[in-house]
């Protein structure tokens, strides 16, 4: 995948329904979603529980575009190439989910699949201020993760800003999840990032039977964080 700093809208199908996940991806996609967002969840690092690799591998197939697959799990290495071998195109572990993420980020890469670090809202970007050149995203956490719908904390603006800055012309995406909305896009958008992850905000009123709904939604967002 060639690198851009262009938005990037990344609808996290923890929002979709449930039943109908294969048509629910393919209705984003054909409807103007750059990236399908998973998020995984371990009911101990978060306090929720999602997809398994299996789930993912049944994903797949529906995924024409690019399978962004976020880990909130802990421990997160023993879980690494499931995932990859699942069909993640990019993996994403939070530095908080275990001592060495440095080794975590070495685990994902040596699957041959594209490493994201992720942090929390508490968590300092010292944390990953030594990790930079080995990333090919990172991911600011705009709500404490665990459920979807939260409101967006502001700190992530200036979070996301510093973040900017020292990334500097290395090929790194920026991506924003938790309470990304037509009116948050623009602040993050502004600030740096150029994937925005987005739950209720895309899914809100749209299902395959009204898949224009979507569409609609999509591109609110990413006008909102375009302007």
């Amino acid at each position: 995948m060639s690198f851009d700093r262009s938005i990037k809208i990344a609808p996290s199908i923890l929002s979709a329904d449930f039943a109908n996940f294969g048509q629910e991806i393919q209705a984003i996609e054909a409807q103007g979603a750059d990236w399908v967002h998973v998020d995984v969840m371990d009911g101990h690092f978060v306090p929720n529980l999602t997809f398994g690799p299996p789930a993912v591998k049944a994903f797949r197939p529906h995924v024409k575009t690019f399978m962004d697959v976020h880990l909130m799990i802990a421990p997160v290495d023993p879980y690494i190439e499931a995932y990859a071998e699942a069909g993640a195109d990019m993996i994403t572990a939070h530095v908080e989910a275990g001592p060495h993420i440095h080794r975590t980020i070495q685990a994902i890469k040596a699957t041959g699949k594209m490493a994201g670090v992720s942090l929390n809202p508490g968590t300092p970007l010292e944390s990953i201020e030594h990790v930079l050149d080995l990333v090919d995203m990172v991911l600011i956490m705009t709500v404490n993760p665990g459920f979807g719908g939260q409101k967006f904390i502001h700190s992530g603006v200036e979070k996301t800003r510093r973040l900017r800055t020292m990334i500097g012309d290395r090929p790194i995406h920026i991506q924003i999840d938790g309470g990304v909305t037509t009116e948050t896009a623009p602040l993050v958008a502004e600030a740096g990032a150029d994937v925005l992850v987005a739950g209720s905000a895309v899914f809100k009123g749209a299902s395959v039977d009204k898949p224009e709904v979507y569409g609609k939604n999509i591109r609110a967002i990413r006008a909102a964080a375009t302007v």
